[in-house]
């Protein structure tokens, strides 16, 4: 089996790095059994980028390893300690690689040296019970996970970066006038499909410079797939012109330089996209006795349906200098055009402020619950731990999910599903409901730090009754009285009157004898 030495086409399998998990730990020392939490964070995954290499020529590489996986982050530790960040991988493409997907969708146009795009983003890592710490979950029991990186199939797709290309029919010389104009060396040979890969030669033309590539293997039918121009035509969608090299000495019956053209030009008819490229005509082997004459007979012909027509000849070049100067006042031309071209108005449009970020649609197996954050959140719970799942599931509800399916009909015990079609997490939906006179803790939240515990409710009473004290009275004397209000009255009162308790009570006067009667 032959090894291919050049590759314009690859499928290539992706795989970011995972997100490590954030850790649940708390702190621990000597007379401090409770510290507080300290677990720490995951680390990201390392994700795939292409990045333009003007060194590498081809995608040989991804031919024969089609499979690249980028490092996991690391998982976080105790002590505040978070996870190493996962290595990204750089992924070197040569310029005008065309990024696409299966369904042929273009993802990116990768043009120019150091151009770069993140392929597949490596996950994220997940949150520590460190800082998922907050006024009201001051030692939460439970840590996020770290998200799965991007994986998936994409298509390299090269095209050459050439301001000319040249088109023909095989054996007309396309190698030929490269090798003539350029320093470029391809194969050359006296039998057809010599070429089988793309040629690209630099040509300078007085003080400006330029690209030349060629087409091999362009025949009739070659639109359809026949011979090797299927395979090689994107290489010249870049170029700002096209020269149709015509073999003026061919020795093939019933052919000729006019019918070649006319064939030429209908395969790239129904190529399309490159009707706009003005055209060169280059009438190769001039050199031959036939071939001179054959110029002679067509190059009026030529000229007079529009086209710019140059007699060469490869071989001693002959006309090459008028050509080269010729395809350089076009790149000129589409050069300077490009350059006025009024670059695309970046417009940034804010998210609406009643966007939700999730829709709700009812499907047979039940609600189904689509959104980034929504499916993002569900990624990243531990479903082995009830408080995991408890935070989960405030998090949906301060989103706004559980009012929605209240408002769309939803009833207690009805499924509902988060996440892709085939990969969902199904939950039964119990709307909260009011506990009635005992005020429970929301979901996830730890009851031993919450402000309504009886120390804080008997702090806040005694600090509202500071305002009554009286002179003198300390804020221990408030909390007696507070508790006991029948036993610590007033502490302060006016001596002999009735509220001094040193003062005896008043007898009425036909009662006194009875405290003087010795014999009672």
């Amino acid at each position: 089996m032959a090894v291919p030495t050049f590759v314009d086409r690859v499928t290539l399998t992706v795989a970011a790095g995972r997100g490590g998990h954030g850790v649940a730990s708390v702190h621990r020392e000597k007379f401090k059994p409770l510290g507080g939490p300290d677990g720490g964070n995951g680390g990201p995954g390392g994700s795939i980028i292409l990045r333009v290499d003007p060194d590498v020529t081809t995608l040989l590489e991804y031919h024969h390893s089609s499979k690249r996986q980028a490092e996991h982050g690391g998982h976080g530790a105790g002590d505040h300690k978070n996870g190493s960040h996962g290595a990204d991988m750089i992924l070197k493409v040569p310029d005008g690689t065309v990024v696409k997907h299966r369904n042929g969708e273009v993802i990116a146009d990768l043009i120019g040296a150091g151009t770069e795009l993140v392929v597949a983003e490596g996950g994220r890592g997940g949150l520590g019970n460190a800082s998922l710490a907050s006024k009201s979950r001051k030692a939460p029991g439970f840590a996020l996970l770290g998200e799965p990186g991007d994986e998936l199939e994409v298509v390299l797709e090269l095209k050459v970066v050439a301001d000319v290309g040249l088109v023909g029919f095989p054996s007309a010389g396309k190698s030929s006038v490269i090798a003539s104009i350029s320093r470029a060396r391809p194969k050359i040979a006296d039998y057809p499909f010599t070429t089988l890969v793309p040629n690209l030669g630099v040509v300078t033309a007085g003080d400006f410079t330029f690209t030349v590539a060629d087409v091999p293997g362009l025949i009739e039918g070659a639109a359809e797939g026949r011979g090797l121009g299927h395979d090689f035509l994107r290489h010249i969608e870049r170029c700002a012109a096209l020269v149709h090299v015509l073999d003026t000495a061919t020795m093939e019956p019933g052919r000729n330089p006019v019918d070649d053209l006319e064939i030429i030009e209908g395969e790239l008819s129904r190529y399309g996209g490159l009707e706009d490229r003005p055209r060169l005509i280059a009438l190769n082997k001039v050199d031959v006795p036939d071939g001179r004459g054959i110029a002679e007979l067509v190059v009026e012909d030529l000229r007079a349906r529009g086209h710019r027509v140059f007699e060469i000849s490869a071989m001693s070049g002959e006309g090459t200098r008028e050509l080269i100067f010729a395809m350089a006042e076009i790149v000129q031309e589409a050069r300077k055009a490009k350059q006025a071209e009024i670059p695309a108005r970046i417009v940034v449009r804010p998210k609406a402020v009643d966007d939700d970020g999730f829709t709700i649609t009812s499907t047979k197996a039940g609600w189904r619950v689509v959104g980034k954050k929504p499916e993002r959140w569900v990624r990243q719970t531990n479903f082995s731990n009830d408080e995991a799942v408890g935070y989960l599931a405030d998090r949906l509800n301060r989103l706004g999910v559980e009012t929605r399916l209240l408002q769309m009909g939803a009833e207690a015990g009805d499924s509902v599903l988060i996440g892709p079609t085939d990969d969902s997490v199904v939950f039964e939906f119990r709307p909260g409901v009011d506990a009635g006179a005992e005020n429970l803790s929301r979901r996830g939240e730890d009851d031993r730090f919450q402000d309504d515990r009886q120390a804080a409710i008997r702090r806040r009473e005694i600090q509202a009754k500071l305002g009554e004290r009286a002179e003198g009275e300390t804020r221990a004397d408030v909390a007696r009285r507070i508790d006991k209000p029948e036993v610590y009255g007033p502490t302060s009162y006016e001596i002999g009157s009735e509220e001094d308790p040193d003062v005896a009570p008043a007898v009425p006067e036909d009662e006194a004898w009875l405290e003087e009667d010795p014999g009672e």
